[in-house]
């Protein structure tokens, strides 16, 4: 069994975060058997569930989970996607966390816990199922919207590219300044998560826009870039500010 907990650092094992606590921010897919949500819809969710963690109250300062996620912040970033249904669902939902609606998907992301210390009403979930499929291709990026650009290249599970969409927000939650970080919040987090062209991935990764390269330790070889964070009108030039990698 695989897991998708990720980290866009290019050597796992060289880096002084290794020697700190390792922590994870749990996310648990809602995937029933008779409705599961479309592959895009479960992708964008997951990225704005992390973007609403990231912004809780609960989140800063003295909230109860400061703590947890500066811990996590200071050691490598990690995001593992699992999947629920029925009373596992429910159980889930019972323990602290967020709980975002896509179109049909259904994400609740939970504050970060230590690598090895999972509540075990999530230890229990598997990680493997989380293949999703678009019944329609996704249409054009909604005007106001972010978008996160998977790499075409490279081969993902669903789960896998959760965890990589939720990078691509964080990055760009990181790039930018106050006042658009103001007003995408208040618009509700507007992104849009696309495969980007064969012919024009070389440039978006060259483009100096936030860049999240996987450390290899699922699905795919080290080093990895997976998705390229753009905000057409914010944040979408060449030579743009890159926020850095993610920790």
């Amino acid at each position: 069994m695989s897991s998708h907990d990720t980290d866009p650092s290019t050597e796992p094992s060289a880096d002084p975060r290794d020697e700190k606590p390792q922590f994870v921010l749990p996310l648990v897919v809602r995937i029933e058997k008779d409705a599961p949500p479309a592959r895009t819809d479960a992708l964008e969710t997951a990225a704005r569930a992390v973007l609403r963690l990231l912004t809780d109250g609960r989140a800063a300062g003295e909230g109860a989970w400061a703590r947890a996620v500066a811990d996590w912040e200071d050691a490598r970033i990690r995001k593992v996607v699992r999947r629920a249904r029925g009373a596992e669902w429910r159980r889930a939902g019972a323990l602290p966390g967020i709980t975002v609606t896509g179109a049909g998907a259904e994400v609740r992301v939970f504050p970060p816990v230590p690598l090895d210390g999972w509540p075990k009403d999530l230890a229990r979930l598997q990680v493997s199922g989380t293949d999703l499929d678009d019944p329609a291709a996704p249409g054009p990026v909604p005007d106001g919207a972010a978008v996160l650009w998977l790499n075409p290249g490279l081969a993902m599970s669903a789960g896998k590219a959760m965890a990589q969409a939720g990078h691509g927000a964080q990055l760009l939650w990181w790039a930018l300044d106050e006042t658009a970080r103001t007003a995408w919040r208040e618009a509700g987090f507007p992104l849009a998560v696309r495969t980007a062209a064969e012919a024009d991935w070389p440039a978006l990764a060259a483009s100096g826009l936030p860049v999240v390269r996987d450390a290899g330790f699922t699905e795919i070889a080290p080093g990895s870039a997976t998705v390229v964070s753009a905000f057409p009108g914010v944040l979408d030039a060449p030579g743009a500010p890159v926020a850095g990698n993610l920790k």
